[in-house]
């Protein structure tokens, strides 16, 4: 009997013990930015990495594993977060364009995670409207947001914070896991940056970044494209016809608010980002731009001239900006550190997809060729992914919800559409892994007037079908061709792998299910509609 009492004392001493134990599952530290393209980040050895761009995230590429070929289903920022919420394409979670409102009930990883243990919070952009559901604390920007002491929307109400965006994203989540953090749980941090997405307004300490000499630039930058279907003619987003001096590279905009006349199609946010600063923000914004429009306007460029001229300040505002997200990185790594959560944190970069910077003469993002279609993807995964590791495997932004949830040693339901990245983490290669991956925007028309589209990307080449544009079609040998300068649509010999190509399109959109707007009939591009407002 005694015997027989001390061992059920002990076993309720041990279950106890369980009860109270911390939940060692490996904590997720999610960083996320804006329009963030990979050749803007030093570990994927673009044509911007002799400027240095990212240590902090170079650092985290060296101590985990890098996806190479890494790539989102619909290259616009709020579709892009729907699709990571939810695991599934754009036409499934019903947010198919940033016109939308994204349906919080529905099922997301981060309710998921919530059931199985962790603790959870988000901070920073959204940018799927409502109150989001599924965390345990969140602060968000409404809509894009403001660069400079941006409103936040805290679940009590939405109040001003000093400061610039980047930086007051980062300290609300150093704060979460310093004071807010419950220790007994492991928990998924979501920090979503609004930088870099236009207007690309760094903060004050970066104003003189890369000041001391000029930009290398991209090979396309003059593209004319000749070689494109007619879609690639007709958009609005050229450094060269679109950009505009004033409202997106600043140009005499710090000298005066009042009277300034507005085109109708021009983006307005830096001149409303402008208005948020304080006198002495505005100070140095004008001791900085002020010397270099005086310069700008004796110079009297032209043509090519002023199309270099407006490359090199926009692409130094934009690194400028991503300058302040590799820092925050940095800050928050420093912060796991500092609070011994180092070795068991799975901290993750990634951006909602690539962007133009002055690619093909381009900004923004929208297409499905590579530099907006490629997005970063690092992990860093203390004890499992293998330091300095490169995955050449195709992978999508579709399979970030299971992930999250196999790190967690969570459930991943059925319905979800993408796969775990676990296996690839571990250095694993499965035999099943998918070959190609499905591509579909729809936001046309609007802004910058990219049309609908839809698509597949195998590993060696890529077909596109624009379907409201008339009836457009482009291939492209992506291992010939890397900069798809050459549409082989049409071309002599090229009918049995266009042929091939459909029917791999035609599966995948089967076996995503997707019908959504394929059907209607053609918009003729001559006929297309202006949106009020551009920029976005």
């Amino acid at each position: 009997m005694k015997n027989r009492l001390l061992s059920l004392v002990a076993a309720i001493f041990s279950l106890a013990s369980v009860l109270t134990a911390k939940d060692q599952r490996p904590n997720i530290l999610f960083v996320f930015s804006d329009d963030h393209a990979p050749h803007a980040i030093g570990a994927y050895n673009g044509w911007l990495k002799s400027v240095n761009p990212t240590p902090e995230i170079d650092r985290l590429a060296r101590g985990g594993m890098l996806f190479e070929k890494s790539f989102c289903s619909n290259s616009i920022c709020g579709p892009s977060r729907a699709v990571i919420m939810t695991g599934k394409h754009s036409h499934k979670n019903g947010f198919m364009n940033n016109g939308n409102s994204f349906n919080w009930n529905q099922q997301t990883f981060p309710k998921l995670l919530q059931k199985s243990g962790y603790q959870t919070a988000i901070y920073g952009k959204s940018h799927l409207k409502g109150r989001p559901q599924g965390f345990d604390d969140w602060a968000v920007l409404p809509g894009q947001g403001m660069y400079y002491n941006p409103d936040i929307i805290f679940p009590d109400g939405r109040r001003k914070v000093d400061g610039h965006c980047t930086d007051v994203v980062t300290d609300l989540a150093v704060d979460w896991l310093k004071k807010s953090r419950n220790k007994s749980k492991p928990f998924m941090l979501m920090v979503q940056h609004k930088a870099p997405h236009r207007c690309w307004m760094p903060a004050l300490r970066h104003l003189k970044l890369y000041n001391d000499k000029p930009l290398p630039e991209p090979e396309t930058l003059f593209d004319n494209y000749q070689d494109n279907a007619p879609p690639a003619r007709h958009q609005e987003m050229e450094i060269d016809r679109h950009m505009d001096p004033n409202y997106d590279l600043f140009v005499d905009l710090t000298a005066d608010f009042d009277g300034t006349p507005i085109q109708q199609r021009q983006d307005r946010s830096a001149r409303n980002n402008m208005k948020r600063m304080t006198p002495a923000q505005m100070k140095a914004w004008r001791a900085h731009y002020g010397p270099r429009d005086e310069a700008f306007h004796k110079a009297n460029l032209k043509g090519k001239a002023l199309v270099r001229w407006k490359f090199q300040r926009y692409a130094k505002n934009y690194l400028r900006c991503v300058k302040g997200v590799d820092e925050s990185l940095g800050r928050l790594r420093a912060t796991l550190k500092e609070l011994d959560l180092d070795d068991n944190t799975v901290v993750i970069y990634s951006s909602d997809q690539g962007f133009y910077i002055g690619d093909h003469g381009w900004y923004d993002k929208r297409w499905m060729y590579e530099e907006s279609l490629k997005m970063p993807f690092i992990v860093n995964w203390p004890g499992v992914t293998k330091p300095g590791s490169r995955d050449t495997h195709l992978i999508q932004n579709l399979d970030y919800a299971e992930t999250f949830l196999d790190i967690a040693g969570a459930k991943i339901p059925a319905d979800m559409q993408g796969h775990s990245l676990v296996p690839l983490l571990k250095g694993q290669s499965p035999k099943d892994w998918r070959t190609s991956i499905y591509y579909h925007y729809y936001e046309y028309p609007s802004f910058h007037m990219v049309p609908r589209h839809y698509g597949i990307r195998t590993e060696r080449y890529k077909l596109m079908h624009f379907y409201r544009f008339g009836n457009e079609w482009e291939m492209y040998d992506l291992k010939t061709d890397p900069d798809e300068l050459q549409n082989l649509y049409g071309k002599k010999g090229t009918a049995k792998l266009a042929a091939d190509l459909k029917k791999q399109l035609r599966a995948l959109q089967k076996h995503y299910e997707d019908d959504s707007d394929i059907s209607e009939q053609p918009m003729e591009w001559q006929n297309k509609v202006r949106p009020k407002t551009a920029g976005q």
